[in-house]
């Protein structure tokens, strides 16, 4: 029997995110059991008159590749898949983990060769072609949200079928007032955070590139963040999940990092020079996205939610950061999680996660929900 809510998603992805259009070629890349949407995003496109071409992976296979991953290998690789970006017009990838923790006894140099030398072909789509990536729902993601296999993929399609539209009207008053404000300060438990995001791009997401969706982001100047930012999400890297993690910054620098697993954070945000510098700055505003689960593309879309990102910067929001990492880490202000503010030029535009100043008031969760 059909799923509806499949049919739904498919043609969201089609017809908002990347915007197929007759005689596209769509790559549809996914894991082994996504394959409900994939044969379903396949009609939808052979419909629309597009070319659409598959690309299947599995953990298993992926985890044992990865255990000798050699840089001859990865560089052919890499050629190949440069290629296949360049012949096709967008791309849709579907992540179905079943074990987000897979990769986690996988040294951290091979992460780091592999980050590098594939870093060039993720640009390339990612600036180049119309993209979106989403997660299917699995039980393994269901039991990182706490939830039964089927109240999960009820919640997961929900919440990757919101009104995308209207959350793309309510965001445009908050894309102005971030185009003219120069300093941001963010404060809360263990967090006082100052820096300048003056003449650095700022770009609403509202279901283009990520489902589900819910962010608008820029990044700070390179060299102006000073103080301190704790976090009170889990923030997962590569299979591994690092809690209460607490940076401290003077001009820019990451001067102090401390966690639950303070040496291996330290290693990670040393894979680089940019590591220990801020490649993107966050609000999240999603209604239906209330608590973290772990899992990035979900977590930095929670309402009352910003998240701050060591690493590497968007070219589309451009601070001049280079680094083979681009970790967000997510801070929740509601008032159950603490609360906390923020300002823009001194003025205090959100309150323990709620928008105040009369402008942004469609950002908040009541209104994107009604």
């Amino acid at each position: 029997m059909r799923d509806e809510r499949i049919t739904k998603l498919a043609s969201i992805l089609l017809n908002h995110s990347v915007k197929v259009s007759k005689g596209e070629k769509v790559l549809i890349r996914g894991h082994l059991n996504t394959k409900p949407l994939i044969t379903e995003l396949i009609d939808q496109a052979n419909e629309i008159g597009a070319f659409p071409y598959v690309d299947l992976f599995d953990d298993e296979i992926n985890l044992h590749l990865a255990k000798n991953y050699q840089r001859e290998q990865l560089e052919t690789q890499a050629k190949w898949q440069m290629q296949v970006y360049k012949d096709v017009d967008a791309v849709i990838i579907i992540i179905g983990e079943e074990n987000d923790a897979e990769m986690a006894d996988i040294p951290m140099e091979k992460h780091r060769i592999r980050g590098e030398i594939m870093k060039p072909v993720s640009e390339f789509y990612v600036n180049n072609r119309k993209w979106v990536l989403l997660n299917y729902p699995t039980k393994g993601l269901a039991q990182k949200a706490g939830m039964s296999t089927r109240a999960f993929e009820d919640y997961l399609f929900d919440v990757c079928t919101v009104d995308y539209e209207k959350m793309a009207k309510a965001v445009a008053p908050l894309k102005e007032l971030m185009e003219q404000t120069n300093s941001v300060r963010l404060t809360g438990p263990g967090t006082d955070l100052r820096f300048s995001i003056k003449d650095i791009p700022v770009i609403p997401c509202t279901g283009e590139a990520n489902v589900p969706d819910g962010e608008i982001f820029t990044a700070p100047v390179k060299d102006s963040v000073n103080g301190t930012i704790s976090f009170n999400t889990p923030c997962p890297y590569h299979g591994t999940t690092f809690r209460d993690v607490k940076l401290t910054f003077e001009n820019g620098k990451i001067v102090e990092a401390t966690s639950d697993q303070t040496k291996k954070l330290n290693d990670i945000l040393d894979t680089d020079e940019g590591g220990r510098y801020i490649g993107e700055f966050a609000i999240g505003f999603h209604p239906y996205i209330e608590e973290p689960m772990g899992d990035i593309l979900f977590d930095e879309k929670i309402c009352g939610s910003l998240h701050f990102t060591p690493g590497e910067a968007y070219e589309e929001a451009d601070n001049g950061n280079k680094s083979a990492i681009h970790w967000d880490m997510v801070l929740i202000q509601r008032p159950e999680y603490g609360g906390g503010e923020i300002y823009f030029d001194d003025v205090l535009i959100r309150k323990d996660g709620k928008f105040v100043l009369p402008e942004l008031e469609g950002l908040n969760q009541d209104h994107l929900k009604s």
